[in-house]
């Protein structure tokens, strides 16, 4: 930890340089996240078959992450650095992916380019938290992580009313039955685009530091080379993971299972049970449609203002880590479980504005306890197998966990998923009492 410390403070637009990327991302994941399952729809799914079509995406990324941390952790080229190669390849698949999805004319394609889109993101997400851990004395790393989150906090909102502005421009958001309407293959084009162009940017603009022995770095990759040498090394770590890990583990397992619930239902939920609209062909469903990405992207805009002030907290003042995140996702809590209760849809601003501060948490505070906790050699890899603790969640709520779970508790109405979704976030706070580790829960 010592040799971290030793690293120079960066400035503020330094750490925004080298995040830059995350708008990209975070188009991609908002346009996912906010919209694929609109387009599931159109292509004729049911409500509850919906999970199961974002199956392929988080197993995918279950075997991705960890594999591409490990490849990360052992690149070096004098040009092009250690985690950048990872950030082009995974950029140039997601444009692609972003592009075509809305073209998709049956559930299969829909599918399928869901699947490429995630796991390609998922090739550039881990190595940019591996960035900031790689670039940052341990003194930076809350701040650093939450000016990501502030940069990320900006592409949810954006993306999230894409669709929305689309229409409000004049492109339509109706179309035949089984057609994405033009507002969404606008937004899903622009999103392509921010996304190649953002993470270009952080390419150009940011220089990674070399290994500090790169004779033995060299004489290590030899030493282990080969596809077996790679997995043994692999489940190594997972099965060596730091204490503070799976206590964290515990914590991403019900946020992200919460997040993915709303990201599978919150437009099926919303648009049934505040805007009484079900039929996915007519005007009143897609006009509900657009104003529910208007909604999510309140969470966004209010997670980079929450952002915003941590990271002039955080380079002032040392925080309270573990605090901080079970206060924000107890708040998030109590926000979709108050989706269930309003009267009127202005209303959803509030109850995703504390979502916003709870998704602003998820997006640095975890990382930032986990940075302080692993070999900085082994980053790349640890930040890939930290991902096991979102897929994992969003695997078993894909496979019937949902569907199980919100009806076995509340009911059969599908808003009871929002009601799940606010008590797993509940339950993602109170799981941060069991992180006792000081160096991972507190700024050094």
């Amino acid at each position: 930890m010592q040799a971290i410390d030793k690293k120079p403070r960066l400035s503020f637009w330094q750490i925004w340089n080298m995040s830059f990327g995350f708008l990209g991302i975070q188009f991609g994941f908002a346009l996912q996240g906010g919209f694929m399952s609109r387009i599931f729809q159109t292509l004729g799914a049911e409500k509850d078959a919906i999970p199961m079509l974002w199956i392929a995406a988080p197993l995918t990324g279950l075997l991705v992450q960890p594999i591409v941390g490990y490849l990360s952790d052992r690149t070096w080229h004098p040009r092009f650095g250690r985690r950048k190669p990872f950030f082009l390849i995974g950029a140039v698949l997601s444009t692609i992916a972003l592009f075509f999805a809305p073209y998709s004319s049956a559930l299969w394609m829909a599918a399928g380019a869901l699947w490429i889109l995630d796991a390609s993101i998922n090739i550039s997400m881990e190595p940019f938290r591996a960035l900031v851990a790689d670039k940052l004395p341990d003194s930076q790393r809350s701040y650093g992580f939450v000016v990501q989150t502030l940069i990320i906090g900006i592409g949810t909102w954006v993306a999230s009313n894409l669709p929305w502005f689309m229409t409000q421009i004049g492109v339509p958001n109706t179309a035949e039955p089984g057609v994405v309407p033009d507002s969404v293959k606008f937004a899903f084009a622009i999103g392509a685009v921010v996304l190649f162009g953002s993470i270009l940017y952080t390419i150009l603009t940011t220089d990674e530091y070399p290994p500090e022995d790169l004779e033995a770095l060299k004489k290590e990759n030899e030493e282990s080379k080969g596809f077996l040498n790679g997995f043994k090394e692999i489940f190594k770590n997972i099965s060596g993971m730091p204490k503070v890990m799976k206590q964290l583990g515990i914590v991403q397992f019900f946020s992200w299972f919460a997040f993915f619930t709303m990201w599978s239902f919150a437009t099926p939920a919303i648009t049934e049970h505040i805007f009484k609209a079900t039929d996915t062909t007519s005007q009143v469903y897609n006009d509900a449609a657009d104003s529910v990405g208007n909604y999510l992207g309140t969470y966004g805009l209010v997670s980079m203002f929450f952002a915003l002030i941590l990271a002039f907290v955080t380079s002032k003042i040392k925080i309270n880590r573990k605090l901080l995140h079970m206060v924000s996702l107890m708040a998030g809590g109590v926000g979709f479980i108050m989706i269930y209760y309003i009267s009127e849809p202005w209303m959803l601003h509030l109850c995703f504005a504390l979502v916003g501060i709870a998704w602003a948490s998820i997006l640095s505070m975890p990382y930032a306890m986990l940075s302080s906790a692993v070999n900085p050699k082994q980053m790349g890899v640890y930040m890939g197998i930290f991902n096991m603790f979102i897929v994992i969640p969003q695997i078993v709520a894909a496979l019937g966990g949902i569907n199980f779970m919100y009806k076995l508790l509340f009911g059969e109405e599908v808003i009871y998923t929002m009601v799940l979704a606010g008590c797993s976030l509940i339950v993602a706070g109170l799981s941060n009492l069991f992180i006792t580790n000081r160096n991972a829960t507190h700024d050094t």
